[in-house]
């Protein structure tokens, strides 16, 4: 059976006339007149009586009309349906940590989009706590989020009990960076008393899930130095990293490109060897579209990239 048969049929009962319907669908009539044939022999019914005042539905073509509407419904939904798939709009809603090689991926994915279909991306930089209530109260469907190793039990604990899937992107050991003409930048190994008189940058919105903030703080920032400028934005970070003489930060590796725009130098101190990881999370049950595991591919394809010319191994 001929699909485009069946339309023409269905054009032929509308205007009871195989002249009005062949005009309609742009054909001849004896070419009209002649599918209508093949489909009522092809069918052994007769569809349509003829008569010198035009066409009239039998009690049978009445019947196969009424499926012939519905295949043809169900063909028009299903046409609908993949042509919408296709240019549906690509969203990507994330919030991630101040993490430099985190950024430079999201650079890299926006310059890869195909911006042929619509877009719309929300990227939000923040702390855990914020990632995980920014998926719970539905404004974003996936967080990184970034801890400490020994952490571990109390973030995956606090995840299964909400209903989180996760999966590691990175696991690291914090580097040094400063600027190129700080006191210490000619140091290749550092020590925590090296560090004393300067200045660090910190974040001061970390957060560990049943770990009292006091205690937390104790740990993460440890008393090696008595000067520091919390900050929370990463721009302003990198300003006064570059413009304020003596600063240093702790930071996941920044991608070689960073380092040069900001005249920034990486240094190691061996003596910390505290783990991290950034964590990808999201709802249970929820399916990342490929739009989304595309962003995720490249923040690990730019993680594994930026640091393979690293003489440290601080990734791991």
């Amino acid at each position: 059976m001929n699909i485009l048969h069946l339309k023409y049929a269905l054009e032929v009962a509308k205007y009871s006339s195989l002249s009005k319907a062949a005009e309609r669908l742009y054909i001849g009539q004896p070419n009209l007149s002649r599918a209508i044939k093949e489909l009522e022999n092809s069918l052994g019914i007769t569809i349509f009586e003829r008569s010198a005042k035009g066409v009239t539905v039998t009690a049978d073509g009445d019947e196969f009309l009424k499926k012939a509407k519905e295949i043809l419904d169900h063909i028009d939904d299903v046409e609908l349906m993949f042509k919408n798939r296709s240019t549906q709009k690509q969203t990507l809603s994330i919030s991630v940590p101040r993490a430099t090689y985190i950024s430079h991926a999201f650079a890299n994915f926006a310059n890869k989009m195909n911006m042929d279909h619509p877009v719309e991306i929300t990227y939000k930089e923040t702390n855990a706590l914020r990632a995980i209530n920014n998926i719970l109260n539905a404004q974003y469907k996936l967080g990184i989020i970034r801890y400490a190793d020994i952490y571990d039990k109390n973030f995956k604990d606090m995840l299964d009990e909400k209903g989180f899937e996760y999966e590691t992107i990175a696991e690291f050991t914090c580097v040094l960076v400063m600027h190129k003409s700080h006191p210490l930048a000619e140091k290749e190994t550092i020590t925590f008393e090296d560090l004393k008189p300067f200045t660090q940058i910190a974040h001061s919105d970390t957060f560990v899930p049943s770990l009292p903030y006091s205690e937390m703080q104790k740990i993460e920032l440890p008393d090696e130095v008595d000067k520091r400028i919390y900050v929370f934005e990463r721009a302003s970070q990198l300003d006064l990293l570059t413009l304020t003489d003596g600063t240093f930060m702790w930071v996941s590796p920044f991608p070689k490109k960073i380092l040069d725009r900001y005249e920034l130098v990486h240094r190691i101190c061996k003596e910390n060897e505290k783990i991290y990881k950034d964590v990808l999370i999201y709802r249970k049950g929820y399916k990342l579209s490929s739009f989304e595991r595309s962003f995720v591919d490249e923040v690990k394809r730019t993680k594994e990239a930026e640091f393979a010319g690293l003489s440290i191994n601080t990734f791991r």
